[in-house]
């Protein structure tokens, strides 16, 4: 439901101005409302690092949508949104920044946790190219699986082989078997986050 819902918000619309965001500004934009309560159409396009432009149309498709309400104060989510916005927390329950390390691939690395989905990945590669799509330097996949921590043809136990990997993602992440981290690096924040979340919408039924 949460991939046809936002995918669909996309489509393009006749007459109507040309779609310059993606799906993953749409997640964002969910989540900054939803932690902010409200949030004033100049704060989202920072936060987006897109065009007022832009920022006006996705705001228009999410209200038309019913899933945000907008007012002087600026936008807020209405009970369509905050469903939404729990769903979402269900699959993806933790998103979080983290230190260059052995297996990060540049500056600046972001790590997303999907839950129970193990048994979508094989080597990781779809999830490696849906984050050099978005313009990331690569993405790592691993799986919680047997109480250990691995690396699909790549490491059987994590917590061996790249103790520093290790300890930064149990310490910042709660996992449980057959959970899934996704860790999205890039030479900038955004390109970081973007290519976490587009390697980990592949694992999104």
């Amino acid at each position: 439901m949460i991939k046809n819902l936002l995918n669909d918000l996309l489509l393009p619309e006749a007459p109507g101005p040309f779609i310059s965001f993606t799906v993953f500004d749409l997640l964002k934009a969910i989540e900054v409302i939803a932690e902010r309560g409200s949030v004033g159409r100049g704060k989202l396009s920072e936060e987006l690092q897109i065009g007022s432009g832009a920022v006006r149309t996705l705001i228009k498709r999410l209200k038309n949508s019913g899933l945000i309400a907008t007012s002087r104060s600026g936008c807020s989510l209405t009970e369509k949104g905050r469903r939404l916005w729990r769903e979402i927390l269900c699959v993806m329950p933790q998103r979080v920044r983290l230190e260059e390390n052995e297996l990060t691939l540049a500056p600046f690395n972001f790590a997303v946790l999907i839950r129970s989905c193990s048994k979508e990945v094989k080597d990781g590669l779809q999830q490696r190219d849906a984050a050099v799509r978005v313009g990331a330097k690569g993405a790592i996949t691993l799986v919680f699986k047997n109480g250990k921590l691995i690396i699909p043809a790549v490491s059987t136990d994590v917590s061996k082989d790249y103790p520093e990997s290790f300890n930064q993602i149990t310490q910042a992440m709660n996992l449980r078997e057959n959970d899934v981290i996704i860790i999205g690096s890039a030479d900038d924040r955004k390109k970081a986050e973007y290519g976490a979340l587009a390697a980990a919408w592949t694992l999104i039924p």
